[in-house]
């Protein structure tokens, strides 16, 4: 009789728990964007987005609504088209006293740009008078990256628990990395950067290397992270502050057969996640060898019978009991939306399983219509950018198995 209740309540746990994960919807949280690409909340103010338009315009939002002046249009500085513009923002941890922010373009010679910026008197109005772009070769550099090619660029801007900023940069573009850049040690290209950006206005390139930096000391270029990047389209850090691991968790757009999702648990750079000689896990060109060994395979990834441009999202840290620890992320062609599972070992290595698809319940690729990116406001909620429709969906998570569901004993 026992064996019989426990086996009943095993079911009934399981029936509640499959039911949750499948009452999630979505809503219209924000429209009348033009190919927006990222939702970014401001972190001084838990009422206010900013949307990104790829084009070069910044858009603020208030409780869901659209303010009548940009935040920031930098449309007359940005080549815009393809897998070029206008392609990240990001506050600083200090942007309650500083009142700074990031952005990352593509300029009108088709290179990548990081630059700084202030807010004015009024939060919700940028100082375009106040861009500074940092510079990557010394103060007498040019103040960009230079790109060999129209695709690759990258374009995500991210902070981490350390409060550094992760600088993810493409291969450089063109078919399967033609100058093997991503394993090349003397350029930024396909790799990682992090750099400590809190530096004062006057300083000449706009950050310092952090000394712990893997290749701070020679081997590579020192604002370099990690290798083997053929172009990182959204990555983010497991929130600390909610209960999360610090890993970094980022998607890496495949080639003609493998989308890939990349699990580095916190402060673990010098990786190499091997870019082009790997594609995924499975070998691609290998005519030149990588920059050094091992490399590092995805925890997870999906061929091009599922989809074909991966959009890497958040391991949310919401109010939802059901949802909670699960890495959410999208294909941007085929418009899917799925969320994995992660279990953390003892190394802090994580391992996904449980991989479920979202797209029927949250209205079907029509209603995703190109998931450009993900955001999280500030009480961890998740939102969908839909580059195709122009608008923000935000995700409605049922909050956890029922309450009046009682184990009997």
């Amino acid at each position: 009789m026992i064996a019989l209740r426990t086996l009943l309540i095993g079911l009934l746990l399981t029936v509640a728990a499959d039911d949750a994960l499948a009452q999630m919807r979505v809503r219209v949280h924000a429209s009348g964007f033009s190919q927006p690409v990222a939702v970014v909340q401001d972190p001084t103010d838990p009422a206010v987005q900013f949307v990104v338009e790829q084009a070069g315009r910044i858009r603020a939002l208030r409780n869901g609504a659209v303010q009548a002046t940009d935040f920031l249009d930098l449309r007359s500085s940005v080549a815009s088209g393809g897998e070029r513009g206008l392609l990240g923002l990001v506050f600083p941890p200090d942007a309650a006293t500083t009142g700074r922010f990031f952005v990352n373009f593509t300029n009108n010679a088709g290179h990548t740009v990081i630059a700084r910026f202030r807010r004015t008197s009024d939060p919700l109005v940028a100082d375009a008078s106040s861009r500074f772009d940092l510079r990557w070769n010394g103060p007498l550099g040019a103040p960009l990256i230079e790109q060999p090619a129209t695709n690759h660029n990258g374009g995500h801007l991210a902070f981490g628990p350390d409060g550094y900023l992760y600088i993810g940069l493409g291969d450089g573009g063109s078919g399967n990395d033609p100058n093997h850049l991503a394993q090349n040690r003397s350029t930024l290209l396909g790799k990682m950067l992090r750099v400590d950006v809190n530096v004062p206005d006057s300083h000449p390139i706009g950050y310092i290397v952090p000394p712990d930096n893997p290749f701070a000391g020679g081997g590579a270029r020192p604002e370099v992270w990690s290798f083997g990047w053929r172009n990182p389209w959204r990555y983010n850090f497991d929130d600390v502050t909610r209960g999360g691991t610090g890993a970094m968790i980022a998607a890496d757009v495949g080639q003609n057969q493998w989308e890939e999702v990349n699990y580095e648990p916190r402060g673990r750079g010098g990786r190499n996640y091997g870019w082009r000689n790997r594609e995924g896990a499975h070998d691609n060109v290998t005519s030149l060898p990588p920059a050094f060994m091992p490399l590092v395979d995805p925890i997870h990834e999906y061929d091009h019978s599922v989809g074909s441009s991966i959009t890497g999202g958040y391991v949310y840290r919401g109010a939802s009991t059901a949802f909670r620890g699960r890495y959410f992320f999208a294909d941007f062609i085929r418009s899917r939306v799925w969320s994995l599972a992660l279990a953390i070992g003892a190394n802090g290595e994580a391992t996904a399983s449980d991989v479920r698809e979202h797209t029927s319940e949250l209205g079907g690729p029509g209603e995703l219509a190109n998931v450009a990116s993900f955001g999280v406001d500030a009480a961890g909620e998740l939102y969908i950018v839909s580059y195709g429709r122009g608008v923000i969906l935000r995700l409605v998570l049922p909050p956890g198995t029922p309450a009046n569901l009682r184990i009997i004993r």
